[in-house]
């Protein structure tokens, strides 16, 4: 006899073991530094710096303009290996380690 499904309780499995982002793209590190710049790294071990204050004060800004509150722009943090804000904002971290690698700076 088949038991009685138990609907009340919430039995979500979770991920056994973590989803653990291996690219070397993928940002290992952040933190928000002044001026709308965040100091990175990777899981290759290359670190740099992204500049996002021309961005960010641009007219073509669209989403990124939120970050010009600091205290939103503080609140960076990493998801997956990518660089994210509240509000589902995040930069591309194949694109960011492209450029760091080739300058040390990445400039949007």
């Amino acid at each position: 006899m088949l038991s009685k499904p138990d609907a009340g309780q919430n039995r979500s499995a979770g991920i056994n073991p973590p989803i653990a982002p291996k690219a070397r793209w993928r940002v290992a590190a952040v933190e928000a530094l002044p001026d709308y710049k965040l100091k990175v790294r990777f899981l290759d071990g290359l670190d740099g710096i992204v500049d996002m204050r021309r961005l960010i004060f641009s007219p073509e800004a669209g989403v990124f303009a939120a970050l010009a509150d600091d205290a939103l722009f503080g609140q960076v943090y990493l998801e997956y290996g990518a660089v994210t804000w509240p509000g589902e904002i995040d930069l591309a971290p194949d694109a960011m380690h492209r450029q760091i690698a080739a300058a040390g700076i990445w400039t949007l």
